[in-house]
C-alpha cells in the first residue's frame, strides 16, 4: 500500500516506493488502493524507478492542468534566475528537493556547496544520459543547487534543489564529477542497493485555493541512510 500524505477531491501527495514507476505503477496502486478502476490519476511530474520520496498526483483533468502550469511558471522562473532565458524575476511555484548519498567527501570537483551546469545528451537506444562539452542537436542544459550537509567515512548526505527536470539529471550530474550516487551501478557506484536518492521536499500552490503546501519527508531506514543523522 503507499503511503498517502495528503488527499483531497483535487490531489493526493504520497511517498513513492523505490521500485514503482512513477507514470504507470502509482497511478495502478492508486486505483487499486482506492477500489476505482477508473479513478482519473494525473501524473504532473516523475520519478526515476529506482528512485522514492514526494510526488503529487492530480484527481482532476483541472488539477493536472494548474499544477502543470505551476511547472511550467518553475521553469521559467528558474531559467531567469540562471540567466538562461530573459524575463521578469519570478519565485519559483512549483518547487522540488531531493536528498543523495554519494560516493567521496567535497574536493575541487566537487566543492561543499554550489551549482552544476552541465550539457547533457540523452542516449534513448543505450538507456543512458551523457555530459557533453558544448550544446548541440538533442542537448539540453541542467542546472541544480547542492550542499554538501553530512560526511561519514567514504561517502556523503548531499540535499539538492533542481533547477531543471532532465532525465537522470542528479545521477549524471555528480557522476561526471567522480562521485557517483550510492548504488547507482549504471552510472558508476560499486555499492549494491537501491539508488540512494530521496525525493524529500515539495511544495506548490493547491491548484483550486492557491493555499501553499509543503511537504518534507524523514531520512529513509536502511543503508545507506543510516549512517547519517538529522
Amino acid at each position: 500500500m503507499i503511503s498517502l500524505l495528503y488527499e483531497d477531491a483535487a490531489l493526493v501527495v504520497l511517498n513513492k516506493p523505490a521500485g514503482l514507476s512513477s507514470e504507470e505503477g502509482v497511478p495502478a496502486a492508486l486505483r487499486e488502493q482506492w477500489g476505482k478502476a477508473d479513478a482519473f490519476v494525473g501524473a504532473v511530474h516523475r520519478l526515476d524507478t529506482g528512485v522514492s520520496g514526494l510526488m503529487v498526483y492530480a484527481k482532476t483533468p483541472a488539477a493536472a492542468a494548474a499544477l502543470s502550469r505551476q511547472i511550467t511558471q518553475s521553469q521559467n522562473a528558474y531559467a531567469v534566475q540562471d540567466g538562461r532565458a530573459e524575463g521578469p524575476a519570478e519565485s519559483p511555484q512549483f518547487v522540488k528537493r531531493y536528498r543523495a548519498v554519494i560516493a567521496g567527501c567535497p574536493d575541487d570537483a566537487l566543492p561543499a556547496a554550489g551549482t552544476l551546469r552541465d550539457y547533457l545528451f540523452k542516449d534513448s537506444r543505450r538507456g543512458r544520459v551523457f555530459p557533453v562539452k558544448r550544446p548541440r542537436k538533442g542537448v539540453r542544459e541542467a542546472v541544480l543547487d547542492y550542499r554538501i550537509v553530512q560526511t561519514a567515512e567514504d561517502c556523503s548526505l548531499a540535499e539538492i534543489t533542481l533547477h531543471t527536470g532532465r532525465t537522470h539529471q542528479i545521477r549524471v550530474q555528480f557522476a561526471s564529477r567522480k562521485h557517483p550516487l550510492w548504488g547507482d551501478g549504471k552510472y558508476g557506484s560499486r555499492c549494491k542497493g537501491n539508488i540512494a536518492l530521496q525525493s524529500c521536499g515539495l511544495q506548490f500552490r493547491h491548484p483550486e485555493n492557491g493555499e501553499v503546501l509543503s511537504f518534507t519527508l524523514p531520512l529513509p531506514d536502511g543503508e545507506p541512510w543510516k549512517t547519517f543523522g538529522e
